[in-house]
């Protein structure tokens, strides 16, 4: 396999990140994303995992009977997956940052040939200036839904991708101690997990404790993790420089 030119950033976003904490996807989060993506892509190739789709149809689609259990959400994430990938792309064709869609599912990672084909895949579009923007393929798979906002899946393809780092956005500035105080810098995974609660986003499906596994896959691939504050503006590139606190997970 080729070795990228530029060091990887894959940027995990859930849904709470892009309707920042509300019941629609933030068209200004999405511009915030893009100028900061246009900026970083000077110094690193960057994929992003997008959750987003469930809250996409809401926001478009008025559907009086669909309830709330897992097929229903299944369908409402098949219809919304081409809105959120329509705002994305206008969001990005503004900066104009040409995007790709793959969507991916833990069962891909099971079989050798797909991770192959997933891993050319992404080469070629990045290698072509082309942004990726993965998300689950919730219509034939369910894990997203009921587990983890693509938290897990985000580790598998950072893993695959062997990037350098893997930044999950949260609604926190990292991980907190028990006096509310960023814990900036953790090597042994097990000994932060006393700190972290079981809440969760009013719109996104994960928590701490999916990150958590999440950097723990990354973590054995040696990959850096980094959970920042996604609701800030610039959230990323003040990450990048140094002018926020969050928390960095080391690689082995």
């Amino acid at each position: 396999m080729d070795k990228f030119v530029k060091p990887k950033i894959l940027i995990k976003l859930g849904t709470a990140t892009l309707t920042k904490g509300g019941d629609k996807i933030s068209r200004a989060k999405l511009e915030d994303l893009a100028n900061q993506v246009i900026q970083i892509q000077q110094n690193y190739d960057v994929i992003l995992v997008c959750s987003g789709a469930i809250a996409a149809a809401k926001q478009f689609i008025k559907l009086e009977k669909i309830g709330n259990d897992l097929k229903e959400k299944q369908a409402l994430a098949a219809i919304g997956q081409p809105f959120l990938m329509r705002l994305l792309y206008e969001s990005f064709r503004d900066f104009e940052i040409p995007v790709g869609q793959c969507l991916l599912s833990y069962h891909d990672f099971k079989n050798d040939q797909s991770k192959t084909n997933i891993y050319n895949t992404i080469s070629v579009l990045l290698k072509n200036g082309i942004l990726p923007i993965i998300n689950e393929n919730d219509t034939t798979a369910t894990e997203e839904i009921k587990f983890g906002d693509n938290d897990k899946l985000s580790a598998l393809v950072a893993s695959l991708l062997k990037v350098d780092y893997l930044i999950l956005a949260s609604n926190t500035f990292g991980i907190y101690d028990h006096e509310k105080q960023t814990i900036e810098h953790i090597e042994d995974i097990s000994k932060v997990r006393k700190f972290i609660t079981d809440e969760k986003s009013s719109q996104g499906t994960g928590g701490m404790h999916f990150k958590l596994d999440a950097a723990q896959i990354a973590q054995t691939a040696g990959i850096e993790t980094w959970i920042i504050n996604g609701h800030e503006n610039n959230f990323l590139l003040k990450a990048l420089d140094g002018r926020v606190k969050f928390t960095k997970i080391k690689k082995d």
